[in-house]
């Protein structure tokens, strides 16, 4: 399951990385996805709505047995 996140990650990575931020893949267990945000979007106050509605999406589109994604 780890790959498939990653490759997931890869496809909205270059998203993240047009506003100087980029996102980290830390840990799949039990199917819930834990990422890092970096660059830009950390202590952005839309870091929120773009892991829920950008990162999230996108994984559980391309990996529908993820529970879930939270952010450390």
């Amino acid at each position: 399951m780890q790959e498939k996140v990653e490759e997931a990650l890869k496809e909205i990575r270059p998203l993240l990385q047009a506003d100087g931020g980029d996102v980290e893949l830390v840990d799949v267990t039990d199917g819930v996805v834990k990422v890092r945000l970096k660059g830009a979007c950390m202590g952005c106050p839309m870091a929120t709505m773009t892991l829920q509605q950008g990162i999230k999406r996108a994984i559980k589109e391309r990996v529908p047995e993820v529970k879930d994604v939270v952010a450390l």
